[in-house]
């Protein structure tokens, strides 16, 4: 008996949930393709991003890369801002890990705004931090530090670290 994809959506989130990423990653496949073959496209690009996420805690990431490749434009296409911009994000994560900074650079920053018109200010702080990683990677300092500051802006109830750290970095030198 052949399952349906939210089973196999359901089944991928409990792998996902217990580290089992390679088979997560293999059921998302699965309800993915279902979707798409029942005329589905947002479930199927839910999907795709699903399984991004576990190729790439799965160190693959240009797996990772292919599987998320184009879903933003169909949440895009559905007027679904928050998961457009998880999609962005996706791709980010997996050009980020294959070293491919100058690429991943702009699908953050694009993400984090995305973020910022969804009203998702924690999702969009962790972008801008990722966004500072990539500029202390780059060797651009004072970028990183605006970035920093940036992301640490954007959370709703920062907790006392994250005060302090606001206050060092808006200290001029």
């Amino acid at each position: 008996m052949e399952k349906e994809p939210h089973q196999l959506a359901e089944e991928g989130k409990r792998a996902f949930a217990a580290g089992r990423y390679a088979e997560a990653a293999t059921a998302f496949a699965d309800a993915s393709r279902d979707f798409a073959l029942g005329g589905d496209a947002l479930h199927a690009a839910e999907m795709d991003n699903n399984r991004s996420v576990a190729l790439l805690k799965n160190n693959q990431p240009q797996q990772a890369l292919d599987a998320a490749a184009g879903t933003d434009k169909i949440f895009e296409s559905h007027a679904d801002v928050t998961k457009q911009a998880m999609a962005l994000g996706n791709q980010a994560a997996a050009l980020e890990a294959l070293k491919r900074l100058d690429e991943a650079l702009p699908l953050y920053e694009r993400a984090a705004e995305l973020f910022d018109q969804a009203g998702e200010k924690d999702m969009r702080s962790l972008v801008l931090k990722s966004v500072a990683a990539i500029r202390l990677k780059q060797g651009k300092l004072s970028d990183a530090g605006m970035e920093m500051l940036g992301s640490l802006g954007a959370v709703e109830k920062p907790n006392l670290l994250q005060r302090f750290l606001k206050f060092i970095l808006r200290l001029k030198p």
